[in-house]
């Protein structure tokens, strides 16, 4: 049977998009307590189902797929420019197409301006008027107010218009950052990209017997399965090794390892990857936040998603994408020595190269001289930076990786870092490999 916070939770799931919900009212109708019904209302916001708005209160949003999560809701850029929404709430959970900045014409700006849109533009009445006659919402600059006729347009068309009391340009600015860093999460690979759903999983329940373990092993070829118990939370992982030379008729609960290792479907591939090898586990099962079975991923699933990422062109680049695509190679130094410059974006507010790229640096060259010696995927297991020293922008560094130590599995590797001649910085990495 359902929790509470999961009632809560399917409740709200059941709701029209656009519904205003209150803790107060959630409580009413589901007779819990209110302090339950704010959790599951903050836990439903983490899950994308709703969004909360100062002055306005939570309305249940479209819950994004991963192909539009670049896509800001019109929730979503309240949040971000700090705004107020003087009317047409009932529009919040929409999705805009793009945003228009009304520095032009009244004529020449309702040209690029169509349904879905926003238009960010200053105290112009007509320009809003107009504006959401044609089915864009309208962001107010420079915290003005809008006419009490717009307002009753806006509450008519259900879009919303809002009042920021930032500029055009850091409106822009600040949106901008938003759908970048939405990109950039686009990207990022996540567990619920790969796993192999529950309903083609093949698990085992508590109160089975080791009987039932040959039976799957002979139907599937596989050896490893997740133990749930009957509301189908995560209770253990059962392999041929815990039942090797046990009796057949003994509970599977008896032999199991319990309290195995899982990951949520939010846990990123990396790190699922790093969590394998540091554990040396094959099979992880993939769990809600109640700990109940989503599904599976497989050390080989895992190791097929990074071999693709590695192939794909990024929408966004991260730091790690900047700092890397300036490596080049020293024809000019010792064997596997690479080049880099240091730009604007590498440094911190003193001007000098930041400790996080100082760290991406040497992670990389230490990466790329590994994958000299051992063809195939590594993970950094540890890293340690005995000092680094203040270099300054536009400065070229020259980075000499060394190889200390490569084994089957393993590999550590020294990293000097040098300017004009002088060592500026030194750091040890080690890192598990993995064969293809």
């Amino acid at each position: 049977m359902a929790t509470k916070h999961e009632q809560i939770l399917q409740h709200i799931e059941s709701l029209p998009v656009g519904h205003k919900i209150s803790v107060r009212q959630v409580a009413k109708d589901l007779n819990v307590s209110e302090g339950t019904a704010y959790r599951a209302i903050k836990d439903a916001e983490n899950k994308g189902l709703v969004s909360t708005i100062e002055r306005v209160g939570t309305i249940r949003i479209e819950k994004k797929k991963k192909e539009n999560i670049e896509k800001l809701t019109y929730a979503e850029i309240v949040n971000i420019v700090d705004g107020q929404v003087l009317g047409g709430k009932e529009g919040l959970h929409k999705t805009l197409n793009q945003f228009v900045i009304g520095a032009m014409k009244l004529e020449a700006m309702l040209r690029y301006v169509g349904a879905g849109d926003l238009l960010i533009v200053g105290n112009r009445d007509r320009a809003h008027e107009e504006a959401l006659k044609a089915g864009a919402a309208v962001l107010i600059t420079g915290g003005f107010d809008a006419e009490e006729k717009v307002k009753q347009l806006a509450d008519e068309k259900k879009l919303p218009i809002i009042s920021t009391s930032y500029d055009t340009f850091t409106v822009a600015t600040m949106i901008n950052r938003a759908i970048y860093d939405q990109l950039i999460k686009k990207e990022i690979v996540v567990v619920d990209d790969i796993l192999t759903p529950v309903d083609r999983t093949f698990f085992m329940k508590t109160t089975d017997l080791v009987d039932k373990w040959y039976e799957l092993n002979s139907e599937t070829k596989h050896s490893r399965f997740p133990v749930v118990d009957e509301n189908m939370k995560v209770y253990g992982m059962v392999t041929s090794k815990d039942i090797m030379g046990v009796d057949r008729q003994l509970p599977i609960e008896k032999v199991m390892t319990k309290n195995p290792i899982t990951v949520n479907a939010r846990t990123s591939v990396a790190n699922s990857a790093h969590l394998m090898v540091w554990e040396g586990i094959e099979l992880l099962p993939v769990v809600d936040d109640h700990n109940r079975l989503l599904g599976i991923v497989s050390r080989q699933d895992v190791l097929k998603a990074l071999q693709v990422i590695q192939r794909q062109p990024q929408v966004g680049d991260t730091i790690d994408d900047i700092v890397t695509s300036q490596f080049s190679e020293n024809n000019d130094g010792p064997p596997h020595s690479y080049l880099i410059k240091v730009t604007p974006q590498m440094t911190n507010h003193l001007g000098t190269i930041s400790y996080g790229v100082f760290t991406t640096i040497v992670t990389e060259a230490g990466s790329r001289v590994l994958r000299n010696y051992k063809k195939g995927d590594l993970v950094i297991e540890n890293l340690t930076i005995y000092f680094i020293k203040p270099v300054q922008i536009d400065t070229t560094l020259e980075i000499h990786p060394k190889v200390l130590e490569v084994g089957r599995k393993f590999g550590k590797v020294d990293v000097d870092v040098y300017q004009d001649g002088k060592n500026v910085g030194k750091a040890l990495l080690m890192a598990q490999l993995i064969d293809r």
